[in-house]
C-alpha cells in the first residue's frame, strides 16, 4: 500500500466516526486508531512476519474558515438559481472516491442529462480504495444536471447530481 492509498484511508475513516479500524493486505496489516477528541490519528503499519512500525500521523490542522460570502448579498441571478435548484432532488455521494460516469472506458455513461430514471438505477460508479461501488438511485424522475466531471475525487455528501422528481 502507497502513502496515498494510506493517507485516503486515513480521512475516511476519521469522516466515518469510527474509531478503530483493522485492514489486512497482502503483506501488510494496518490499524488505524482516532484518538477520544479526533484529532490525534494513530498509524500502525506491520510487516506481516516483519517488526511493527509505528507512524504517527500529524494532528489534523484545523484549518481557517475560508472567507465566506455568506454575508454579501446575492445577486439575482444566484437567488434566481437556487429557487430553481430548491424544486430538484441533489443525489449526494454516500462515499470518499473518483467518481466515474462509465462502467469501463469502452461502454456508455450510465445517464445522461434529459434521462428519466427510476428508483435503483445506477447512476455513476465510485472508486475507492480499488473497488467500483454502484451508486443506485434513490428517487424517480429527470436527470436535470451533472454536478461532477468524469474521473474526479468525490468527498462524502458531496453533490453529484441534480434530479427532477415531477
Amino acid at each position: 500500500m502507497d502513502l496515498k492509498e494510506i493517507q485516503n484511508l486515513i480521512k475516511f475513516v476519521a469522516k466515518s466516526g469510527a474509531s478503530e479500524v483493522k485492514l489486512e493486505t497482502g503483506d501488510v496489516k494496518i490499524t488505524i486508531r482516532t484518538g477520544s477528541d479526533e484529532k490525534e490519528t494513530i498509524v500502525q503499519q506491520v510487516p506481516m512476519g516483519g517488526q511493527m512500525q509505528q507512524m504517527p500521523q500529524q494532528p489534523q490542522q484545523q484549518q481557517a474558515p475560508a472567507p465566506s460570502q455568506e454575508n454579501a448579498p446575492q445577486s439575482k441571478e444566484e437567488q434566481s438559481s437556487s429557487q430553481e435548484n430548491s424544486n430538484y432532488i441533489t443525489v449526494k455521494s454516500p462515499i470518499i472516491g473518483t467518481f466515474y460516469r462509465k462502467p469501463s472506458p469502452d461502454k456508455p455513461t450510465f445517464v445522461e442529462v434529459g434521462d428519466s430514471i427510476k428508483e435503483g438505477d445506477v447512476l455513476c460508479v465510485i472508486e475507492a480504495m480499488k473497488l467500483f461501488n454502484e451508486i443506485e438511485s434513490e428517487v424517480s424522475g429527470k436527470v436535470i444536471k451533472v454536478l461532477v466531471d468524469d474521473a474526479s475525487p468525490v468527498e462524502f455528501d458531496q453533490p453529484l447530481f441534480l434530479v427532477d422528481p415531477s
